[in-house]
């Protein structure tokens, strides 16, 4: 796999999925591997997860609104992401930040099991909606602080976060199994870049930094306290 900060150059000059009505080019040009989820992106159609007045913009490759003052992230940043957890045939994962659940139903391709958390409860409960009347029945939403991730479910044989954080939350690490990754954007000095924290043996863990990018905050009590802290 091209390293995320490799796909810095190509994630900023892409428009649209190279005019045509699929992302094939637009993730074979970020670096994209793994076939399984060129297969989930082909599957899942974006549209299905836009409100009606966004949903001709299906295939362009940016961020779009989705209410509430939430965007749905851009495509192949959001396959880089999922790709950088290294997910296998069987797993279970866990999101934070649902939105109006697009990268939960490629998810939901991927995985065994989806827990994903939202704050806000009016786009949990239309993602929720959503994603059960289009078959997805292994994707799980409730509504809740996803810095706290969800405990219950844990461990996860990855994580993956749609907003950028203060820092990296211990809960989440806390809840990866040994071996499996958080993928997170964290607010620093420089920006916010997407980290890649690996869990190891013993609780250890191992932080790759790559590319940088613009999230919407992770808010909650929690991150909001880790933000006044800083």
């Amino acid at each position: 796999m091209r390293s995320l900060a490799a796909a810095l150059v190509v994630l900023s000059c892409h428009t649209a999925a190279e005019g045509k009505k699929g992302w094939r080019a637009a993730l074979e040009e970020a670096g994209v591997k793994d076939g399984r989820i060129y297969r989930a992106m082909e599957k899942v159609r974006r549209a299905d997860f836009l409100p009606e007045d966004q949903k001709r913009f299906e295939f362009e490759d940016r961020p779009l609104p989705i209410g509430y003052a939430q965007t749905t992230s851009q495509p192949s940043l959001i396959a880089l992401m999922v790709e950088a957890m290294e997910l296998k045939p069987g797993c279970r994962v866990l999101e934070v930040g649902t939105g109006s659940g697009y990268q939960t139903a490629l998810l939901a391709e991927l995985c065994k099991e989806v827990y994903s958390i939202e704050i806000l409860e009016p786009l949990a409960s239309g993602a929720k909606k959503r994603l059960e009347q289009l078959g997805h029945r292994n994707a799980h939403v409730r509504a809740g602080d996803g810095y706290l991730g969800w405990p219950e479910k844990a461990p996860f044989d990855g994580i993956v976060v749609g907003a950028g954080a203060p820092k990296v939350p211990q809960p989440l690490v806390e809840q990866l199994a040994v071996g499996a990754r958080l993928v997170i954007p964290v607010d620093g000095p420089d920006g916010t870049h997407v980290l890649v924290v690996r869990k190891e043996a013993g609780g250890k863990t191992t932080v790759k930094k790559t590319l940088p990018v613009k999230f919407v905050p992770l808010t909650g009590e929690h991150a909001d306290r880790d933000r006044k802290s800083k």
